[in-house]
């Protein structure tokens, strides 16, 4: 059964563009990632700083072997430089029709 995830990233607001970037320019291999059917990335209009990830996989499963496949590659190292925090992970299922 898929699953939307939501990813919450808050990145230094003054960081924000280039670390947007700098995920656009790893986006094409997530996406291609099996079990992934959808990632996109949004930049809150409210909140300088605040990026969320919203993706849709074919099972949490596969999301979390990405994840691990992020860790071991080093891009969430690659990540630190930018953020304020730790990001927050939510596994969502979808309950109409």
């Amino acid at each position: 059964m898929p699953v939307a995830v939501t990813i919450d990233i808050p990145v230094q607001p003054d960081k924000t563009d280039e670390f947007i970037e700098f995920i656009k320019g790893v986006a094409p291999d997530t996406r291609a990632y099996d079990g992934c059917e959808l990632f996109h990335i949004c930049a809150d209009q409210d909140t300088p700083g605040r990026v969320l990830f919203y993706e849709i996989w074919e099972s949490k499963e596969k999301q979390q072997a990405y994840l691990a496949w992020r860790q071991e590659t080093g891009l969430v190292d690659q990540m630190g430089p930018y953020l304020t925090g730790p990001p927050t992970l939510s596994f969502l299922d979808k309950r109409d029709g």
